[in-house]
């Protein structure tokens, strides 16, 4: 996936000379996760550069730069520093269309890895999805694959408005089911590892139906998706597995067609149980599918905890319990 993300970055510099690039370390070092590496090099100190180590300071300049005209892709180097670059992304970025009755626009993407699975304990695991998605002119964008990453960084980048892109860090090398105990898996032998060349856009507000089904509806997103089909093969219940791949905007249209057909749902992501995006999914299910539903709609997620060092993988939402959620709502 990381390939993925640099050559969309590519891609839309050598399109858009209005494209640049700016975070800490995206420039000479490439990005903490190499992301960005060899931009710089590519298309000069003006067009990729590193920035001081102030989020705030990051996300306000980039927001000034939009409103000039430019198409600022900025990286913040984990989700979780995110933090002091809020009230630029809620006060300035996402109102700027608003306030100004659209004089101005922000066309900023904001990328920053999210989630767990790789020891990075409370400060470097954070899933904060659901900060975004509560903010009226912003969107969210989750990938769970190097040829989604691509078109939809593609998309966001082309997009009139501040787009925020939640990469699940621990997909960067390869796609991971929830069993840390088992050999890591490459994305060179999986079906969507092999991206597609040059530009092209994966539209913002369209799920993807990645298994289809009859008997249960799992709505999920990032890393949760491969956990989701590990558990659904284990199972052996035919259940329909659907990628949402942009919480806002959220193609409901997909979601209510198949919990109709289905009549059973469980929604599954990382983040922490209370106030998660999974809630707001509940409730749409809940009130557009209310007499096709044969069974409560059961949600699976982190514990209301921060993310423990010690005891990752009982925090994290593995294919254990995804199994026992999918047992829980074909018996009621």
């Amino acid at each position: 996936m990381i390939e993925a993300i640099r050559d969309a970055h590519a891609v839309a510099m050598e399109k858009d000379p209005d494209v640049v690039v700016m975070g800490e370390d995206v420039g000479y070092f490439g990005g903490v996760f190499r992301c960005t590496a060899g931009l710089q090099k590519t298309f000069g100190v003006e067009r990729c550069f590193d920035t001081p180590i102030s989020e705030l300071g990051i996300i306000g300049t980039a927001v000034g730069m939009a409103a000039y005209g430019l198409k600022p892709c900025v990286e913040i180097q984990f989700a979780d520093y995110m933090y002091p670059a809020y009230d630029q992304i809620v006060s300035e970025a996402a109102r700027l269309r608003y306030r100004s009755a659209a004089e101005f626009t922000c066309p900023m993407v904001v990328r920053m890895p999210t989630g767990g699975g790789i020891f990075g304990a409370q400060t470097h695991s954070q899933s904060p999805e659901a900060l975004f998605t509560h903010v009226a002119g912003l969107k969210t964008v989750v990938p769970s694959n190097p040829q989604d990453a691509k078109g939809l960084l593609l998309a966001s980048i082309a997009d009139p408005d501040p787009v925020i892109f939640l990469e699940p860090k621990r997909l960067y090398n390869g796609p991971f089911d929830g069993y840390f105990d088992r050999p890591s898996k490459s994305w060179g032998k999986h079906d969507l590892g092999e991206v597609d060349p040059g530009y092209y856009e994966v539209p913002l507000g369209k799920a993807n139906v990645v298994r289809e089904g009859s008997a249960v509806t799992l709505i999920t997103y990032g890393t949760m998706v491969h956990v989701a089909l590990a558990a659904v093969e284990e199972s052996g219940v035919d259940v329909e597995v659907i990628d949402l791949r942009t919480l806002l905007p959220l193609d409901l249209e997909t979601l209510v067609a198949s919990v109709i057909k289905t009549g059973r749902c469980i929604v599954l992501h990382e983040a922490t149980l209370t106030s998660g995006y999974g809630a707001e999914i509940t409730s749409l299910i809940q009130a557009e599918c209310f007499y096709s539903l044969e069974a409560p709609v059961l949600r699976v997620a982190g514990w209301d905890t921060p993310y423990p060092h010690a005891q990752e993988w009982d925090y994290f939402p593995g294919p254990t319990r995804v199994k026992r959620a999918i047992t829980t709502v074909m018996e009621a």
